[in-house]
């Protein structure tokens, strides 16, 4: 546990909800160095979404907000954010009991004015998601479309930004709700119109409940490839990655290791294909499938790697969860992307967060990192069930050319939840600079809020 004790310079009146906030927001720089995919305010500076969807908000429990730290260069700083909910100017709608506002976000520019956008998503099948436009000062205003959760990337290689809507279900039973998938080309108005909208996979994604995934580009086509996780019914969790190609985005229907974890995709071998990470949190395993022309590699190649991968910290045991949370990154500044790996029930729950390095032959463990409450450097203690790892993510948020890392405790303080902000460095992650912060840091309503439920 530790004290997240506020740096703001006032605090909210939680009886009003949650206003626009956008506290000493930094103003736009000539040179834009940072994708602009992660940058709302124009700085150069990458900046994380942080999805609290739990949190009370005007009076109606589970509503749910999201902050945006903006990124600098020192990093993140709990007065440099906005925060941003159903009861934030501009934003329609109002907060309501249950919509958990903030449970799933993708970011992009896709209006196409150079700052990206920020979709937010919703916990509930009735709700609309959100975009939230960037701009010089950050983000503002807000146009509803109807989804629950998003992926934005430019699927057709036409350099302009598409998203993927999905309305989806959050069954709880055997049998999932299904999925109603559109691929929405870009540029999107800011009416919330796009140049045209096509169908995904009807016929086999209403037998399942998506809710999160990734993009990035396996067969080096200049098309993002789509990858979606959610839940597949019967009690199992599942991914499923969509190839791009002229034709539009095609599932992959030949077998290959689909996880019941998180999964991500990056470069971890430096060939310029990315790769397919995906997490196998009840075998407590990640498993590595390299991208190649063709798309995935045999099966010759793949790989899979654990807390008995020699060179990574600890040992594989049982209800550690080894492959809830994965993000991969450029955390050393080589140009090959590295993965972070979350193992929230590690030590009764006080959750550890491994980092295996890329390399030119693949990802290893040699020079592995692990991480946890009690490392070095590292702000608090840990504490049994804070599940330290439950969600993490990869930004260079201070623009040196390093990934950085934001870690969730999601259970930290009874349910509050906080994040960790550690950096990168040549010699891998480092607590020199560790900070750490949850709702109450930042001027926003904490109590059982799931503060870091996702990070973005």
């Amino acid at each position: 546990m530790f004290s997240l004790r506020s740096h703001a310079r006032w605090a909210l009146p939680l009886t009003l909800g949650l206003t626009a906030l956008a506290v000493a927001v930094p103003q736009a720089s000539a040179t834009k160095t940072a994708p602009v995919r992660d940058d709302f305010n124009g700085d150069g500076y990458a900046d994380l979404v942080v999805g609290a969807p739990n949190a009370t908000v005007g009076g109606q429990s589970q509503a749910g907000y999201v902050a945006v730290m903006y990124g600098g260069p020192q990093g993140l700083s709990t007065t440099h954010r906005t925060i941003i909910s159903r009861a934030t100017s501009g934003v329609p709608g109002s907060p309501a009991k249950g919509q958990k506002f903030g449970l799933q976000v993708s970011k992009g520019d896709l209006d196409g004015d150079g700052y990206a956008d920020l979709v937010i998503g919703t916990g509930s099948m009735s709700a609309s998601a959100v975009v939230v436009w960037g701009g010089p000062r950050g983000l503002s205003g807000g146009t509803s479309i109807p989804a629950t959760d998003t992926q934005t990337a430019d699927f057709d290689g036409d350099g302009r930004l598409d998203l993927a809507a999905f309305r989806t279900g959050f069954a709880t039973g055997d049998d999932p709700t299904g999925t109603t998938a559109t691929l929405w080309k870009g540029p999107l108005k800011r009416s919330g119109t796009p140049a045209a909208k096509t169908p995904l996979d009807p016929d086999y994604l209403q037998w399942i409940d998506i809710h999160d995934g990734g993009t990035g580009d396996i067969n080096g086509d200049s098309r993002a490839d789509l990858l979606l996780t959610g839940y597949c019914g019967d009690g199992s969790y599942c991914s499923r990655l969509y190839l791009s190609g002229p034709s539009g985005l095609t599932r992959v229907t030949d077998w290959y290791p689909g996880g019941d974890g998180a999964a991500a995709l990056g470069d971890v071998n430096g060939d310029g294909y990315d790769d397919l990470v995906t997490g196998f949190k009840d075998d407590e395993t990640i498993s590595v499938v390299h991208g190649s022309p063709s798309g995935l590699g045999g099966q010759d190649t793949w790989k899979s790697y654990s807390q008995d991968t020699p060179g990574v910290p600890g040992a594989m045991e049982l209800s550690d969860r080894f492959g809830s949370s994965i993000a991969v990154g450029d955390i050393t500044g080589d140009g090959i992307d590295d993965v972070v790996v979350g193992a929230p029930g590690e030590n009764d729950g006080q959750g550890v967060v491994d980092v295996l390095r890329g390399s030119s032959s693949g990802l290893t463990g040699t020079g592995a990192q692990a991480f946890t409450q009690n490392t070095k450097g590292v702000p608090g203690a840990a504490e049994r069930n804070d599940s330290f790892g439950a969600t993490v993510a990869l930004l260079d948020i201070n623009r040196d050319r390093h990934a950085d890392l934001a870690a969730t405790a999601l259970y930290e303080d009874a349910g509050n939840g906080a994040v960790w902000s550690l950096r990168g460095r040549p010699e891998g992650l480092v607590a020199d600079a560790a900070l750490a912060f949850g709702g109450k840091g930042v001027g926003a309503p904490y109590t059982k809020a799931a503060f870091g439920f996702e990070l973005k």
